[in-house]
């Protein structure tokens, strides 16, 4: 395993880190059994960063990291969110006493003393113009109970405000090959100050693994079932908000990525990690062998400056078009 800097945090993390969100909910059906086996896979694989979110099957994914991390306290960060167990448009939900509260149920729910990286959950843009917030986070930096703070994004106009903050530490932000637009301003300048760039969303909710035909289904309790047409929240966070027929195609397009990389996922995930301004990639899991097949894209050989032309090309030409929802 490769470990990168979180910014200037001081923190070093896995390059393949894991996002939780599948084994708290919202995906499907799910074993406490399995869950906890592949985060015991991924941490003796050597990652060592994991980005939960307290609404994740309402704290379900931050129990299970506690049970998965006991022990390995000071060797396995984690990152986890706030403010979507309120009303996210409320100024109260991001006041120091809602945050504050918040902050100590996640930590109850984690077993911790202190979270790694506290981030604020997809907020309304104009919370983070407004900026208060961010005094909140100074103070629960101050008082100990949390390490760093960042935000994760939905548009890189959010991306951009955050910067503006000297303290935000770290953008968590959709960006895969049918979500390019991050890499072209946002990236660079986190970079240049210091700030983290986690990537969420790097499958495209799966579409990226070339496995899914116009005619595959999700429980009704998946989101890429209930949120498909972002009835329930961005639709950006579904399918990199394309609809699923066109992204099925379009993956299909894509398939040729896999040539010399043993199949799609992982040659998708390396295009990601060959962008020398991104921290880690956070894919999701919910059993063993999809830590494993993750894990395979640390191997996966880099693509040709002629490939990468390809690419880039494709989504402006395929892709950009279609993609619905603020990005």
């Amino acid at each position: 395993m490769r470990y990168r800097p979180l910014g200037s945090s001081g923190m070093s993390v896995s390059e393949i880190s894991f996002g939780t969100w599948a084994i708290g909910g919202s995906w499907g059906q799910t074993s406490d059994e399995a869950s906890l086996e592949a985060l015991a896979r991924a941490m003796d694989a050597g990652v060592n960063f994991f980005d939960t979110a307290d609404v994740y099957g309402d704290g379900h994914s931050e129990e299970l990291l506690a049970k998965a991390t006991k022990g390995r306290e000071d060797q396995i960060h984690i990152a986890t969110k706030f403010c979507r167990a309120a009303d996210i448009h409320s100024r109260e939900a991001y006041r120091y006493e809602s945050v504050s509260a918040f902050c100590e149920a996640s930590l109850r729910r984690l077993g911790r003393e202190r979270i790694d990286l506290y981030q604020i959950h997809c907020p309304p843009t104009d919370i983070l113009r407004d900026g208060e917030v961010f005094h909140v986070l100074d103070r629960l930096r101050q008082e100990g109970k949390i390490r760093e703070y960042g935000v994760s994004v939905e548009t890189v106009e959010e991306g951009l405000i955050s910067l503006q903050y000297p303290n935000v530490r770290a953008l968590q932000v959709i960006y895969n090959l049918f979500r390019q637009l991050p890499g072209d301003e946002l990236f660079p300048k986190a970079h240049e100050q210091g700030v983290g760039i986690l990537v969420r969303l790097p499958l495209a909710s799966g579409l990226l693994t070339g496995k899914f035909t116009e005619q595959s289904t999700f429980a009704p309790d998946d989101h890429r079932s209930f949120n498909r047409n972002g009835e329930s929240f961005n639709v950006g966070e579904t399918f990199a908000g394309l609809p699923f027929e066109k992204g099925v195609a379009l993956s299909s397009q894509l398939s040729w990525i896999a040539d010399g990389r043993s199949n799609m996922a992982g040659a998708a995930l390396r295009w990601i990690l060959d962008n020398p301004h991104i921290t880690c990639v956070i894919p999701g899991f919910k059993n063993t062998s999809q830590v494993e097949a993750n894990l395979e894209a640390a191997d996966v050989p880099s693509f040709t400056e002629g490939e990468l032309e390809k690419l880039r090309q494709f989504y402006k030409d395929e892709v950009k078009e279609y993609i619905r929802g603020p990005y």
